[in-house]
């Protein structure tokens, strides 16, 4: 994926790979709903340590096997497990910092704060902290977010409306 931001252009690593799909659903298996599936995948990357020495990207696979990486490593490998499963789910580009959202139905969700975007919730992904859980707080202004893409399709999101709330 290429996509042009406001820094210049952002290339990501994602994967549909048979080596990641097996790590999703072997994740996942003990879950019944997707709370749970979404968590499990959010732990396995948090837990991950976080590390950059490199400007390089590393793929998912590569990430899984030298067991660490910066936010888009990180990132990458998750979103690319989301996908694996079928989940919706959208890169956010702010300075120097990538995270993910994803909108899931779950009655226990409901009093955490979401990304709205055109009138849709969101929950966000941290990907670098620690144990961290569906929701994760904002740490930007909104008008920090330069692109929400989906980076399977290469597609921006396009925005009309940004709330947290």
């Amino acid at each position: 994926t290429h996509v042009g931001t406001s820094n210049g252009i952002y290339r990501s690593y994602v994967t549909s790979s048979q080596e990641i799909q097996e790590k999703a659903f072997s994740l996942t298996e003990h879950c019944s709903n997707t709370l749970c599936k979404v968590q499990a995948l959010l732990d396995f990357a948090t837990n991950i340590p976080y590390q950059t020495t490199t400007f390089q990207q590393y793929s998912a696979q590569k990430t899984i096997q030298q067991n660490f990486g910066d936010c888009d490593d990180k990132s990458n490998l998750l979103i690319s497990m989301l996908h694996a499963l079928g989940n919706e789910a959208y890169f956010v580009l702010v300075p120097k910092h990538i995270f993910i959202i994803v909108p899931i139905k779950d009655k226990r969700l409901d009093k955490k704060k979401g990304l709205w975007v055109n009138g849709k919730k969101y929950y966000i992904l941290e990907s670098t902290a620690k144990n961290s859980r569906i929701g994760f707080p904002l740490h930007y202004d909104l008008e920090d977010i330069d692109v929400i893409v989906e980076p399977f399709l290469n597609e921006k999101l396009w925005i009309e409306k940004l709330e947290w709330k």
